[in-house]
């Protein structure tokens, strides 16, 4: 692992400084978006249906993401990384649960979206719920295989953050990640784009259709404007949240 405190050679403190930036205005954006879909959530009544929680559960491994990003942007702007090499395998580990479980919730959201149209038969709670259990227990497993010696966390080519080390080429980094793709990336995605596929098919033949976006969205502020901003309801949840007088009321009448 490389020596904490010292940049890499081949770049400026400009760069690192440009680079801090970006990832800075990146985390806050995604955790403006993400928690006012957590708030919206917590505050409004309507919103706390099964197949919302799975959209909490997105916005949630998303403000994981962020809250990633911001201490990456930290680092960056202070052009060294100060928290040690556990800070480092700590962060790879967040870093890494929250973005596998940003990716399954994606899958998950669109397994409940065919299960709405294609079935026309509401999600239940505990499907629902265990959807979301399984999604960060996996993600959990995955991401502490590098802890346990199959894979390996190490700061990245900037010097002022941490994720997996792809740079090995050995037997066991590739073994670990050609079987985690298969589980968290090939699998997923293979789920997201059957649930659209079958339910454009569904509403083509009903006269009603909507094609929705096929790529499973891994950026946070992407995914806070494509599965909960960009929803109707959790609009009214955040106006709500946002104008507590309106509030009360829509609640009298």
């Amino acid at each position: 692992m490389a020596e904490s405190g010292s940049l890499p050679t081949g770049f400026s403190e400009l760069e690192v400084l440009a680079v801090g930036t970006v990832l800075l205005i990146e985390a806050l954006t995604g955790l403006c978006l993400n928690s006012l879909t957590i708030l919206s959530f917590c505050k409004t009544p309507e919103l706390r249906t099964p197949i919302h929680l799975l959209v909490l559960s997105l916005a949630l491994a998303d403000t994981g993401i962020s809250l990633n990003a911001l201490i990456a942007a930290t680092s960056s702007l202070l052009r060294r990384w100060p928290y040690g090499s556990e800070g480092c395998q700590a962060l790879g580990f967040q870093g890494f649960v929250t973005a596998l479980s940003s990716i399954c919730s994606s899958a998950a959201i669109a397994w409940g979206r065919y299960h709405h149209y294609c079935t026309r038969s509401q999600l239940a709670w505990n499907t629902a719920l265990s959807l979301v259990i399984c999604v960060w227990l996996s993600s959990a497993f995955w991401a502490a295989m590098p802890l346990l010696g199959w894979g390996h966390y190490d700061y990245e080519p900037l010097g002022t953050c941490c994720t997996l080390d792809y740079s090995r080429g050995d037997r066991n980094f590739t073994s670990f990640l050609f079987t985690m793709a298969f589980f968290n990336f090939f699998l997923p995605l293979f789920i997201t784009l059957t649930s659209y596929r079958f339910m454009e098919q569904k509403l083509r033949k009903t006269g009603h259709l909507q094609v929705p976006a096929l790529i499973a969205k891994t950026m946070p502020t992407i995914n806070a404007i494509n599965y909960a901003l960009g929803r109707e309801m959790v609009h009214r949840g955040i106006w709500q949240c946002l104008s507590p007088q309106r509030s009360e009321l829509d609640r009298a009448r």
